[in-house]
């Protein structure tokens, strides 16, 4: 029955994807879209990677801060924290990618540094937030089953904390590749090479591709995310 349920849900997804498609190549023109194929392509790899490093970075540290956070030791000063990991959208994201323009050049390395810091809050606060969520009542049974801090981690906490840690990390992945066109300014390789020249020069063709390009990215990578969390928690995932 849930296979079942998952699998409409994604053959909706990939129908609405379609649609958008099909408006999209009756707006422009199969032409237009031809003439800028090798442009979409290589430009779609270099926003995947872009995205992807940021991404991984971000995980990769705001999943144990939050989750060092949520401690009881560090509760007290959590906010405190919370307030360097919001460094990145505190900050207009042009605003960040100059001052990584500046301390380490131009290129794909400042660019990634600089959508890392816009990924970062939400994932730290969600991973926290839901961590403290958890039921007292889980805890204590946990505790009073003998697991350890540990065990109680990872097969009581943060399996409840999943649905909550989940919605930051596509609020993030959403900032993250809404950013991403960004980093053209700085040398970086992204859909911001049709965004930016189609501004500056009036092609109407060319922006939209760009921004179209960019927003089904957004979009693919959200219902990929929503698929993965009903597929691990399909009773809470939305």
């Amino acid at each position: 029955m849930q296979n079942s349920t998952l699998a409409k849900r994604a053959a909706l997804a990939v129908l609405f994807i379609i649609v958008v498609l099909g408006l999209l190549i009756y707006g422009l023109g199969i032409n237009t879209i031809k003439a800028r194929q090798v442009d979409l392509v290589y430009l779609g790899q270099q926003h995947l990677f872009l995205v992807f490093w940021s991404m991984f970075f971000a995980l990769l540290i705001g999943i144990p801060s939050g989750i060092i956070l949520s401690r009881p030791f560090a509760r007290h000063w959590a906010e405190y924290v919370m307030q360097i990991f919001n460094v990145g959208n505190t900050l207009p994201p042009l605003a960040v990618l100059a001052l990584a323009m500046v301390v380490i050049g131009i290129g794909d390395t400042p660019a990634v540094i600089a959508l890392f810091l816009a990924s970062l809050l939400p994932i730290v606060r969600n991973t926290y937030t839901g961590l403290i969520s958890v039921q007292p009542a889980l805890i204590e049974a946990a505790n009073g089953i003998g697991m350890t801090k540990m065990q109680r981690l990872r097969q009581v906490e943060l399996p409840n904390a999943w649905p909550v840690m989940l919605s930051g990390i596509r609020v993030a992945t959403a900032i993250n590749v809404g950013t991403a066109p960004l980093a053209f300014l700085i040398g970086a390789s992204s859909y911001g090479e049709l965004i930016f020249p189609g501004i500056y020069l009036n092609d109407f063709p060319t922006l939209i591709l760009g921004a179209a390009a960019t927003a089904l990215f957004a979009l693919i990578l959200d219902m990929l995310l929503a698929g993965l969390g009903r597929w691990l928690s399909p009773h809470t995932a939305s």
